[in-house]
């Protein structure tokens, strides 16, 4: 069976099974590239085994130096493939990383963040950025936002179908509000509250991009990405005494 046959069976599965579009994406693109390399060898996927699998763990590891979260990833993604497709069941548990890297969160300062504001000309940049900051969004959550889910009435923004496919509610500020509102009267997006150029979701590179660049431009030495600003978010609020509860339910 072709290589894109078994990829969309599988995305089916998952998708019946209720996995986020992010998830599904996430396993299917680990998936790909063990298959596509696989294929120059075996003539049939199912006729891999484990000892295969752990010898691409183990060359992933030593040629590319994955991340433990991303070998947990591929991992899952084999797991979950042959059991689904093939009834399949792996002994590859030992595959899994069981010691995780400890690291300190990476965030900015306020100063920091204000300086990235304050640099950017472009309003729908601005309005990202005041977005994953000040509501500390994942990306999938941000590009996902539909023009009906922001409730200028309640003053809330409805996220949904966040990490595990959880839905919250988070509270929408007066004055990004009004910067909403301009950037709204500006671009006239149709459907999603942040579109590329030919409608649509705006694209994760794009949003990457302009976190990276303004972060650069605004003199800041760390690598800065839309994660950082979320936990940056979160970090600000905890210095500032918030209780750490109600954070976990701000972030999902």
């Amino acid at each position: 069976m072709h290589i894109d046959s078994l990829l969309k069976e599988f995305e089916n599965k998952m998708l019946i099974q209720r996995y986020s579009e992010n998830s599904i994406r996430n396993y299917s693109r680990a998936l790909k590239s063990f298959l596509e390399l696989a294929q120059k060898k075996y003539t049939n996927p199912k006729d891999i085994d484990e000892s295969i699998i752990e010898k691409y763990v183990l060359w992933k590891i030593e040629k590319h130096k994955i991340s433990a979260s991303y070998q947990r990833l591929i991992v899952a993604s084999l797991d979950k493939f042959y059991l689904s497709i093939f009834n399949k069941k792996l002994a590859i548990k030992h595959l899994y990383p069981t010691r995780k890297a400890q690291r300190l969160p990476n965030y900015i300062s306020v100063s920091e963040v204000k300086k990235m504001i304050n640099i950017v000309n472009n309003l729908k940049h601005q309005c990202i950025i005041k977005m994953l900051y000040g509501i500390g969004l994942r990306l999938s959550e941000l590009l996902k936002l539909k023009l009906t889910d922001v409730n200028s009435e309640n003053m809330l923004i409805y996220v949904r179908k966040g990490k595990g496919n959880k839905d919250r509610v988070v509270m929408l500020s007066p004055s990004l509000l009004i910067d909403l509102r301009k950037y709204y009267q500006k671009y006239q997006p149709k459907e999603y509250l942040f579109e590329g150029q030919d409608g649509g979701k705006y694209s994760e590179k794009s949003v990457q991009n302009i976190v990276k660049n303004t972060a650069l431009i605004a003199g800041i030495k760390k690598r800065v990405t839309p994660h950082t600003l979320r936990h940056s978010f979160a970090t600000h609020l905890l210095e500032a005494g918030t209780d750490i509860r109600y954070i976990q339910e701000l972030l999902g």
